[in-house]
C-alpha cells in the first residue's frame, strides 16, 4: 500500500532552516532508517551477534528489495558491494580483453565511470568518449563511436552534472544487435526513476545506496546477468564468496553460483539494515509514484527558474530527457559566489555542469523549491 502524504511528512526530519536539494550527492535518511540503525547498534551493544541469523534474513530481504527495484530476474543476480566504483572495477578487470578492444562512453561522465576504463590502457584497451551536443541525440553520438572492436558500452543512466536522461532501452537494443556488452551506472536513477534491467537488456548495473535510494554510504548493488557471471574473472577472494561459505572446515571450494561470488568478505550488516529500511519506504510508496513526484518537482523548478530572466536552465528540458536533476545558472553572477551564498542560506546543492545543480526528491515541498529559486536571485554579498 502506498504511504500517504502524512506518513511521508513524518519520515523526514530535516531542520527547518535547510532546503535539501542535493540528493544527487548524498541523501538524508528517513526516520525509519535512523531507527533501524539505532536499533541495530543497541542490539549489537547489548547482545553482540546473538541475532545473527535474523541479520541474515535482513540481508536476504535487501537482495529481494533490490531485485524488485530494478526488476532483476532473481535475487541471486544481486551482489552487495562497497560502492559503484568497486562494481565497475569488477566488470572492467573481470572481462577478458584483447589488445585493440575499445569501450564507448560519454564525455563528461563522473570519474568513476571514466578512470576505471582508462586504467585498461595498460592492456591495450582504449576508451572512446562521445560528445553530447544539440546536433544529434546522445544515443546517436554513442553509436557513431562504435566500430568492430567495441566490446562494451559503459554509460550513466542519467548524467550527474546536467541531469540528462539517456534512452537506455534504445542503447540496450543496439548493444544486443551488435553483440556489445552494456554496463549501466544507475546511481542517478535508482530510487528516483523506475528502472528495468531486463527491459533495457543491461548486462551489468551498479549503484550506491546513498543518493536517491536514501541509504548510507558504503553499500551498493551490483547486478550481473546470470549467464555472464562465469565470464567475469574474480580478482578478490575470501570466505564469503565460496559456495559453502558457512562450512568453515571444508577444504575444497568453488565460487558461489550466485552474485555472492563477487562478495569476498564479511557483509556490511549495519549498512544492510539501513538501506533495507530506506528501500522499504520507496517500495511502499511505489516507484511509479516516486518517479511522478520527482519529475513534478523537476517541472516546478524549471517553471520557477523560467519566471526570472536572470536565471537560465542548463538541463535538457525535453520530457523524455528529464530526471531528478535541474542545473541552472545566473546570467549575471559567478557560479562559485552563488553556490557559496546558497549554502549560507541553507540551500544544500552542488556546483556542477557549468551552473548550480538542484536535486530534490519526491518528498521535497514545492514551497521549498520556490524559495530556493528566490534565494538564487539575492544580491551576492
Amino acid at each position: 500500500m502506498a504511504a500517504d502524504n502524512t506518513d511521508i511528512a513524518t519520515e523526514f526530519i530535516l531542520q527547518d532552516d535547510i532546503i535539501y536539494l542535493n540528493h544527487a550527492a548524498v541523501a538524508p535518511w528517513p526516520r525509519r532508517t535512523v531507527a533501524a540503525v539505532t536499533q541495530f547498534a543497541q542490539e549489537n551493544a547489548s547482545q553482540g551477534s546473538k541475532n545473527y541469523l535474523h541479520w541474515l534474513d535482513v540481508e536476504a530481504g535487501l537482495r529481494e528489495q533490490l531485485r524488485c527495484l530494478i526488476n532483476a530476474p532473481s535475487a541471486d543476480d544481486i551482489a552487495l558491494l562497497k560502492n559503484t566504483s568497486e562494481a565497475l572495477s569488477v566488470v572492467a578487470f573481470g572481462l577478458e580483453w584483447q589488445a585493440g578492444d575499445n569501450i564507448v562512453s560519454f564525455s563528461g561522465e563522473f570519474p568513476s565511470n571514466r578512470v576505471v576504463w582508462e586504467a585498461l590502457s595498460a592492456q591495450g584497451v582504449s576508451l572512446r568518449q562521445a560528445e553530447i551536443s544539440a546536433e544529434q541525440t546522445p544515443e546517436e553520438a554513442l553509436f557513431a563511436c562504435v566500430d568492430d572492436n567495441t566490446r562494451l558500452i559503459a554509460i550513466s543512466s542519467v548524467q550527474y552534472a546536467t541531469g540528462l536522461r539517456v534512452d537506455l532501452q534504445r542503447v540496450g537494443t543496439f548493444c544486443r544487435q551488435h553483440q556489445i556488452l552494456f554496463c549501466v551506472d544507475a546511481i542517478q536513477s535508482i530510487g528516483a526513476l523506475q528502472f528495468d534491467a531486463q527491459q533495457i537488456q543491461a548486462d551489468f548495473v551498479m549503484a550506491d545506496g546513498h543518493k536517491w535510494m536514501l541509504g548510507p554510504e558504503g553499500l551498493a548493488l551490483f547486478y550481473c546477468r546470470a549467464d555472464l557471471r562465469d565470464s567475469l574473472q574474480l580478482k578478490q577472494y575470501g570466505w564469503h564468496m565460496t559456495d559453502a561459505y558457512v562450512d568453515f572446515d571444508r577444504q575444497d571450494w568453488r565460487p558461489a553460483d550466485t552474485g555472492r561470488r563477487f562478495e569476498c568478505g564479511s557483509p556490511n550488516m549495519l549498512g544492510i539494515h539501513a538501506l533495507s529500511a530506506s528501500l522499504s519506504l520507496l517500495l511502499e510508496i511505489g516507484m511509479a509514484t516516486v518517479e511522478e513526484r520527482v519529475l513534478a518537482n523537476t517541472q516546478c523548478l524549471m517553471d520557477y527558474i523560467h519566471d526570472h530572466a536572470q536565471l537560465q536552465v542548463l538541463t535538457d528540458e525535453r520530457l523524455e530527457r528529464r530526471s531528478g536533476i535541474v542545473t541552472f545558472r545566473h546570467t549575471e553572477t559567478d557560479n562559485a559566489a552563488l553556490f557559496a551564498q546558497l549554502n549560507q542560506h541553507g540551500v544544500m546543492c552542488a556546483q556542477r555542469g557549468g551552473g548550480i545543480r538542484y536535486s530534490p526528491h519526491f518528498y521535497t515541498p514545492a514551497e521549498k523549491l520556490q524559495h530556493a529559486v528566490q534565494l538564487a536571485l539575492k544580491q551576492i554579498e
